[in-house]
């Protein structure tokens, strides 16, 4: 499994040709409270940075990009019922869309989570 990030603070987890996104600690914090979030309808397909899914928050409201290009699988049911779970765990349950990889070699633009981390440290 490996986890890589974008500089638009979205996460990708890869499994195999499979890979799930959420958008990242940093960026719920940013957001503040979370009230609403949509995310794409499986058998979309996504090409890498187009506009998959939107959050909102108190302060603000948000595109999530695609880190990569690939076809959904499923979007994560639970962020209709209960958005703030993206504010309780962001990098996990708080997942928005999997997809399936058809192009891996865009992970190679991405940073891991050291990188992800320096990043965000500098901003």
């Amino acid at each position: 499994m490996s986890l890589y990030f974008t500089k638009e603070h979205e996460w990708i987890r890869v499994e195999g040709n499979n890979a799930t996104v959420g958008i990242s600690n940093h960026a719920q914090e940013q957001l503040g409270d979370i009230v609403f979030a949509e995310a794409p309808e499986a058998g979309r397909s996504l090409r890498k940075g187009e506009e998959a899914a939107v959050v909102e928050s108190v302060k603000a409201a948000s595109d999530v990009y695609s880190p990569i290009s690939g076809n959904v699988i499923e979007g994560n049911p639970a962020l209709a019922d209960d958005p703030a779970i993206i504010n309780n765990d962001p990098e996990g349950a708080g997942w928005f869309f999997k997809l399936e990889v058809t192009n891996p070699s865009e992970l190679d633009g991405l940073m891991d989570e050291t990188a992800y981390r320096d990043f965000v440290a500098s901003l």
